[in-house]
């Protein structure tokens, strides 16, 4: 089964599927992981997101590293663990939800946008962070805040990032990105989001991103 580590340096893109329904749970994944997606999120907002989670885990769960995003509570930990997702995302830097996720064995990455609450997510036992929202921290925000942050850290930018936003922000130090509504819309079908994908991972080569990571 693939590990947090290895799915960031196989293809460190978060495929932010919101609005996801259970039944086009397993088509929209296979188009994502055959484009070569290893993290697959679904936010916790969208229709019945754990049942989804369980579909998408039990197709995909070897070569993808599949969790939850818009988490905010322990609960809601727990109930991502019962649904065999394995990755908690968080809009925030609420500790005691990051803690909970490590005491329930899992993957935690939650969003943070100032160099204060980055340090105290990474000291509560955070795998990675998401800088949130991205549309508000540009490039050179990201690049004075890498000065600072341990180097070996994941930091994944996520709000509003479209292929052509991605090289700015991986030469100020992006780990990689989490993908959104520019990647997946509720209603999109399989091949649709098998065309974005695609499009999102030649843009990630074209950064040298691979390299850099």
């Amino acid at each position: 089964m693939i590990d947090l580590q290895d799915a960031l340096a196989r293809l460190p893109l978060v495929a932010i599927l919101r609005g996801l329904k259970p039944e086009e749970a397993t088509g929209i994944g296979k188009a994502l992981v055959d484009a070569g997606f290893a993290l697959i999120e679904v936010p916790l907002n969208s229709p019945q997101p754990f049942e989804s989670i369980r579909r998408l885990a039990e197709a995909f769960g070897e070569v993808a590293v599949v969790g939850a995003g818009t988490v905010m509570s322990v609960d809601d930990v727990k109930r991502v663990k019962e649904a065999q997702g394995r990755l908690i995302v968080m809009p925030h830097s609420d500790t005691t939800v990051i803690a909970g996720a490590k005491a329930a064995g899992l993957y935690a990455v939650p969003g943070f946008a100032t160099p204060t609450e980055g340090f105290a997510a990474l000291a509560a036992g955070a795998d990675g962070l998401k800088l949130f929202p991205a549309e508000a921290n540009p490039p050179a925000v990201l690049k004075a805040m890498r000065a600072v942050l341990p180097r070996e850290a994941p930091v994944l930018p996520v709000g509003g990032i479209a292929p052509a936003t991605m090289a700015g922000y991986v030469e100020a130090g992006a780990t990689g990105f989490g993908l959104g509504s520019a990647l997946y819309r509720p209603g999109d079908d399989a091949a649709g989001v098998a065309a974005k994908a695609r499009e999102f991972v030649a843009a990630w080569e074209r950064t040298g991103g691979v390299e850099r990571a």
